[in-house]
C-alpha cells in the first residue's frame, strides 16, 4: 500500500529553493522567490522546512535580482518591488524587529507590513455558504489596493515522499509575503506557481448539471431524463445525493446519512442504470456523507474489517479515521473503487462535520478532498471531485461545492460577487446550488435570474432540498419561465467550446474564468464599485441581475461599468459607448452581458448532453476594432492526446475602399479528436455590410448563405474538411448604428403605464432632434426616476450615433 500511496497520492512538486535565493542569520532565514515574493521563517532550532506542505509545492523560482545589506544590527533585502528591514534579535520576530514595505505609490501610509498585522485585503472566499441567507464573512485574499499581502503557512502539515502527511513542530514561523501592487494576475500566477496549478475539468463538467435531494427510484430518474430530452433541455452532469444509498437503517447503526450500498429497492441495477446515464450523455456522481464510518450491514464491511482487523464476530463498526493511512487505503478499495468499476465517474464529498481529527491541526476536510481528487486520477482521465473549500490551496481539487443556501434573492444577491471574489484566492471552480436549496417561496422570476447567473457561473448545477414542491424542472415554473430557462439552459452547452477554451487557459496561463474587473483595471475606481461584475472568460462581461423587476417597467435593473471602448450587449446586441458607469434595465429573458469590439465568441450551434467536439459551430464576431481568439480542443478527458488550436483574427478596417478581414485558420494539432468536417455559421454583430461579403475556403471562393436578423449579418458556410482557411472579405464595412426609435417604442410598448403617458412621451421621444434635447424634454414630462434612467441608457448608449 505504501507503494500505491507513493505512486498515487503525491503531486508534483519542487519544493527547494536556489540557495542563492536564501539569506539566513541564526535562526531566521528570508527567501527571496520573486522581486514581490518573499518566505520568511524562524525556527528556534535552525531546522528550516525545504519539504512541500499542504499549500506550498514549489518553491524552485528562478532567483531575482535582489541587494542584500547586513551588518551587526540588522538585515535589509531591497528588490525592485518590495523592502525588507529585519533588526537583528533573538527569540522570533515581533511587529518591532521586521517590517516589509511593497514599494510603489499604492498608498500614502499603508503599504507597509509590520509582523503580525492581518491585512485588509479585498478579500477570498469562505469553507461554505451553508444556512446563508445572504451575505457571510468572506477570509481574507491574496489582492490588496495597498499592494501586499501574507499568509500563514506555520500550521499546515508537511507532504511526505511516500504520499502522506506528517505534523511540523510548534512555534516555527513560516509566512510568505506578497508585494506585487495592484498587478493582481501577477500575483496570482506567482501563487499559483508557489501552490500549484489549477488542475484542467474534463469537458463534460462544463454543461449543466442536474441535482436534487430527492429518494428518485432507477426508472423515475431515466424517466425524468427522458422528459428534460423530450423538451431540449440538456444536462452532462447527473448527482445522485444521499438516497441512491441504504438509509432506512436500524437505529444501532446510526441514522442513515453515511452509507456505501446501493438501495436496490431503488435501484434493483445500479450498473444498468449508470451504463443508461452513459448512453445518454450523463457523467455520474454520487452523494457521500462518510463520517460514521461503515457499519455492519453495509456490502463490503467484512473485507474492509478484516483488512483492518476488525471483530466482525462483535460487529463493532469501523469507525471513520481519515488520519490512519492504513483506513484511508481500505476507504477507497472496499467502498469506492467498486462503484467506479460499475460507472460512478467522481464522488460528492458532502463533510459537514467540522475541522477536527485525533492529529492536531489535520482538517478531516482537506484530507478527504487530496486524497479523492488523486485517487479519483489513478486511471487515464482527469480527476474530479465535489466539495468544499479547504482552504488556501484548494484549487488544486476542484469543483467547489458551496453548501446549502436559503433560496431567497439576498442568497442570490451575494453569490457573483462571492464567485467573483474567490479568484482573489485562486480558486475559481464554485457550483452554487442554483435556485437554492432550503426555504424561501416559489418565485417563477427568482428562479429564472438564478438559471441566468448559474449559465455566466463556472458550473450551473440545478438543486433542492427534498419535498414535493421544491423541484427545480423549468415546467414547474410556468410557461415564459420554462421558456426562457430552457434556452439558456441551451445556450450553456453550445458556450462549452469557449468554456473549454478557458479551463485550458486557467490551468496553463493562471488567467481564471471569473475575475474580479479591477484585475484588469487596477486603478479605476468604478472597477471597485461593482462586486457583482465580472468578466467571464476573455471576451465577455457579466454584470448579474440580482432583483426583483420594477413593476411598472417590467424589467430588472443593474448598475453597469463599461470599461473604454465599444461594447455590445451579447443578448439584445446593443452597441454601447464605455468609460462610464449605467443603469441597464433589462426583461426576463435578457441578461447583462457584453463583448467589446472585436470580440469573438464561438459556439457549438446545436446542444444535446453530448459535450463533444462540435461539427456545427456558430462564431460570432463583434464590429469595430481588431480581436484574435484561440479556440482549444482535445479529448476533454485528458487522456494523454494533443490539442487542438484553431485560430481567429479578425482585422478591422472602416476605410473607403479597404476590406475588413475575419479568417479562421486551420487547426494546428492532432486534428483526429476533431470531426472530419466542419460547419461554421459567422454572426457578424454591428456590421453594416456595404456589399455582400466574399468567403474563401483555402483561398477558392465558395458560394454562401448571408440573411439578415435584426442587427445581425448571418454567413453560413457550407461544411467543410477539418483542416480548411478560412478567409471572409468585408469591403466597405462601417458600424451599425442602434436602432434607438425601435427599442424605445418597444420599452414603451412594454411597460406598464398609462397608454396616454407613453404616447406622451413617445411623441416627446419622436420630436426630439438630439439625445440631450430628448432627456431635457422628458424631465420636464416629470416622470419616475426608474422611466427616465431606462430611457436615457437606450439614448445614451452610443451618444455619437444619435447626436
Amino acid at each position: 500500500m505504501v507503494k500505491r500511496r507513493k505512486e498515487v497520492f503525491n503531486l508534483d512538486r519542487e519544493p527547494e529553493a536556489p540557495v542563492e535565493s536564501q539569506v539566513i542569520w541564526k535562526n531566521y532565514r528570508f527567501t527571496v522567490l520573486t522581486s514581490a515574493l518573499f518566505r520568511i521563517e524562524y525556527d528556534k532550532h535552525g531546522e528550516f522546512e525545504d519539504r512541500a506542505t499542504q499549500t506550498v509545492l514549489n518553491r524552485n523560482f528562478h532567483t531575482p535580482e535582489f541587494n542584500k545589506k547586513e551588518n551587526d544590527e540588522y538585515i535589509e533585502i531591497i528588490t525592485a518591488k518590495a523592502h525588507l528591514i529585519f533588526h537583528k534579535e533573538e527569540g522570533g520576530f515581533t511587529k518591532n524587529n521586521l517590517r516589509i514595505e511593497a514599494i510603489g505609490n499604492y498608498s500614502l501610509y499603508h503599504s507597509t507590513w509590520y509582523f503580525g498585522d492581518r491585512p485588509d485585503t479585498l478579500k477570498g472566499t469562505a469553507r461554505t455558504l451553508d444556512f446563508a441567507d445572504g451575505a457571510i464573512e468572506l477570509e481574507e485574499g491574496l489582492m490588496n489596493k495597498n499592494g501586499y499581502s501574507v499568509f500563514d503557512d506555520s500550521k499546515s502539515m508537511r507532504l511526505t515522499d511516500d504520499g502522506w502527511v506528517e505534523k511540523r513542530p510548534k512555534g516555527i514561523t513560516d509566512m510568505y509575503f506578497f508585494g506585487y501592487g495592484r498587478d493582481y494576475l501577477g500575483t496570482l500566477k506567482d501563487y499559483h506557481h508557489l501552490t500549484g496549478k489549477t488542475p484542467m475539468l474534463p469537458r463534460y463538467a462544463l454543461g449543466n448539471w442536474w441535482s436534487r435531494y430527492y429518494p428518485y427510484s432507477q426508472e423515475g430518474y431515466k424517466r425524468l431524463i427522458k422528459e428534460f430530452e423530450t423538451r431540449d433541455i440538456p444536462f452532462s452532469v447527473a448527482v445522485i445525493d444521499m438516497d441512491w444509498h441504504l438509509t432506512d437503517v436500524p437505529p444501532e447503526y446510526g441514522s442513515g446519512w453515511t452509507g456505501y450500498t446501493w438501495d436496490t429497492d431503488l435501484f434493483p441495477d445500479p450498473k444498468a442504470f449508470l451504463g443508461w446515464l452513459d448512453d445518454h450523455g450523463l457523467r455520474t456522481t454520487l452523494n457521500l456523507h462518510p463520517a460514521n464510518g461503515v457499519q455492519p450491514y453495509e456490502e463490503q464491511y467484512e473485507p474492509m474489517a478484516k483488512a483492518l482487523d476488525v471483530d466482525i464476530e462483535e460487529k463493532k463498526p469501523i469507525n471513520f479515521d481519515i488520519a490512519n493511512h492504513e483506513f484511508l487505503d481500505a476507504y477507497f478499495k472496499y467502498l469506492h473503487h467498486p462503484h467506479e468499476e460499475i460507472g460512478v465517474d467522481f464522488w460528492w464529498i458532502d463533510w459537514q462535520q467540522g475541522s477536527v481529527t485525533k492529529v492536531e491541526g489535520l482538517d478531516p476536510l482537506w484530507m478527504l478532498n487530496h486524497y479523492h481528487f488523486l485517487d479519483n486520477g489513478r486511471g487515464e482521465s482527469r480527476p474530479l471531485v465535489f466539495s468544499r473549500y479547504a482552504g488556501l490551496g484548494s484549487h488544486r481539487y476542484p469543483i467547489g461545492f458551496s453548501g446549502d443556501t436559503a433560496a431567497t434573492w439576498d442568497s442570490l444577491n451575494f453569490q457573483p460577487y462571492f464567485t467573483a471574489t474567490a479568484s482573489n484566492v485562486g480558486y475559481g471552480w464554485w457550483s452554487h446550488d442554483i435556485g437554492g436549496h432550503y426555504g424561501g417561496k416559489k418565485d417563477n422570476e427568482l428562479f429564472v435570474r438564478w438559471v441566468q447567473f448559474g449559465v455566466f457561473s463556472p458550473i450551473n448545477r440545478l438543486h433542492s432540498q427534498d419535498g414535493e414542491f421544491s423541484g427545480k424542472e423549468p415546467w414547474r415554473y410556468g410557461n415564459n419561465a420554462e421558456k426562457i430557462v430552457t434556452e439558456f439552459l441551451q445556450l450553456r452547452h453550445r458556450l462549452v467550446p469557449y468554456l473549454y477554451t478557458m479551463n485550458v487557459i486557467n490551468h496553463f496561463d493562471d488567467f481564471p474564468l471569473i475575475r474580479p474587473m479591477y484585475y484588469h483595471y487596477p486603478w479605476k475606481e468604478e472597477a471597485y464599485e461593482v462586486p457583482n461584475q465580472y468578466y467571464f472568460g476573455t471576451q465577455m462581461i457579466v454584470a448579474p441581475v440580482t432583483q426583483p423587476l420594477r413593476d411598472d417597467l417590467r424589467l430588472g435593473k443593474v448598475k453597469v461599468w463599461l470599461p473604454e471602448g465599444r461594447w455590445y450587449d451579447f443578448f439584445i446586441n446593443r452597441a454601447y459607448e464605455g468609460d462610464r458607469m449605467i443603469d441597464m434595465y433589462r426583461s426576463l429573458s435578457a441578461y447583462p452581458v457584453f463583448v467589446k469590439a472585436g470580440g469573438i465568441v464561438p459556439l457549438d450551434q446545436s446542444y444535446s448532453n453530448h459535450t463533444n467536439n462540435p461539427e456545427h459551430m456558430e462564431v460570432k464576431v463583434y464590429a469595430g476594432d481588431n480581436g484574435s481568439f484561440s479556440l482549444y480542443e482535445d479529448d476533454g478527458l485528458g487522456q494523454g492526446l494533443e490539442e487542438v488550436t484553431t485560430k481567429m483574427s479578425l482585422i478591422w478596417k472602416e476605410e473607403e475602399g479597404e476590406w475588413s478581414i475575419f479568417q479562421i485558420n486551420a487547426p494546428e494539432g492532432n486534428q483526429d479528436i476533431l470531426p472530419a468536417e466542419r460547419q461554421f455559421t459567422l454572426s457578424l454583430i454591428g456590421f453594416a455590410c456595404q456589399k455582400m461579403p466574399e468567403i474563401y475556403v483555402n483561398d477558392e471562393q465558395v458560394d454562401v448563405e448571408v440573411f439578415r436578423k435584426g442587427k445581425v449579418t448571418n454567413v453560413v458556410i457550407p461544411k467543410q474538411p477539418i483542416d480548411s482557411t478560412y478567409t471572409v472579405h468585408l469591403k466597405e464595412v462601417k458600424l451599425k448604428q442602434n436602432d434607438m426609435h425601435g427599442e424605445l417604442f418597444r420599452f414603451l410598448d412594454r411597460a406598464q403605464l398609462p397608454a396616454s403617458q407613453k404616447e406622451k412621451i413617445y411623441n416627446t421621444i419622436i420630436r426630439g432632434k438630439s439625445s440631450a434635447r430628448v432627456i431635457s424634454a422628458l424631465l420636464a414630462l416629470d416622470l419616475g426616476e426608474d422611466i427616465i434612467d431606462a430611457i436615457s441608457e437606450i439614448v445614451w448608449a452610443n451618444p455619437d450615433e444619435v447626436d
